[in-house]
């Protein structure tokens, strides 16, 4: 799940904002602990196959004046080995920016990516991966609508999960790249995040999950810090299937302060 929050500076105008949502929904398409936007370091295994499809709801407000965005997301996973991943994922993008005087749909950038399992859990139960994604380009047309962004993009980040007595607590530390070819309204910006999710057993089937973090995102005008907080719940009927729900709560340091409300719904379904 996304950061729903903008990851590029505060836009200028209402075709700007669009940019800032759709940007803010591209995390949507990455492998992740649904409903979480931390990670964990568990993967398929040799020969094994996940699919995650998941949607989500955001309303970002500044100055009194709301706007709102949405997705459907699918993302497949493939264990190569025992503890590598590759991933593919696309994402459907509904936009109403403006106070609703822009609206655009359609296909936001694809994403390709991997992650490895460099470490194995210990006998303390400490266990890190590495993950890296890129976003495949969308057209000119579709960066002008707000979709999602013409130029190759990528992000990497650092896993760290350790098992507890009541479940487990999982750490992320990522840094990314975002370009636009229409760069006189969205600068190049970099999105660094830093993330902790401590995950609670309470029985075989349910996990109740606290998700707490910060993203800055750094361009060539701005710098923007927001913090954020979700409250996710899981539940597993079987050991292949797993329904999530998280609802989030975001909030920038910059002036009117921009607040974003978002709820996500998730499937995983893991298969060989």
């Amino acid at each position: 799940m996304p950061i729903p929050s903008a990851p590029v500076p505060r836009p200028r105008n209402v075709l700007d904002l669009t940019f800032v949502l759709a940007a803010a929904l591209f995390a949507t398409q990455a492998v992740a602990l649904q409903p979480l936007i931390t990670d964990d370091t568990s993967t398929q295994g040799s020969g094994g196959n996940q699919l995650e499809v998941s949607l989500n709801q955001s309303r970002i407000t500044t100055r009194g004046v709301s706007d709102r965005s949405g997705s459907l997301a699918a993302v497949y996973t493939r264990g190569v080995a025992e503890t590598v991943d590759l991933y593919a994922g696309g994402v459907y993008v509904h936009l109403h920016t403006g106070g609703g005087q822009h609206e655009a749909r359609g296909a936001g950038n694809p994403t390709l990516g991997g992650k490895w399992r460099f470490l194995d859990a210990t006998a303390e139960g400490t266990s890190a991966a590495a993950k890296l994604e890129f976003l495949l380009p969308v057209s000119n047309s579709a960066e002008t609508a707000g979709l999602g962004s013409a130029s190759m993009g990528g992000n990497l980040t650092f896993i760290l999960s350790q098992d507890l007595p009541f479940g487990a607590i999982h750490v992320n530390a990522s840094a990314g790249r975002l370009r636009y070819r229409a760069s006189g309204n969205n600068p190049d910006s970099t999105p660094m995040r830093l993330s902790a999710a401590p995950v609670w057993q309470l029985t075989p089937q349910w996990r109740l999950a606290l998700d707490l973090g910060a993203q800055w995102v750094r361009s060539s005008e701005q710098r923007v810090r927001t913090g954020f907080v979700e409250l996710g719940a899981i539940w597993s009927p079987n050991d292949d299937l797993d329904l999530a729900l998280g609802v989030i709560q975001t909030a920038d340091n910059q002036n009117p302060r921009t607040r974003a409300l978002a709820a996500t719904a998730g499937l995983t379904w893991r298969f060989r």
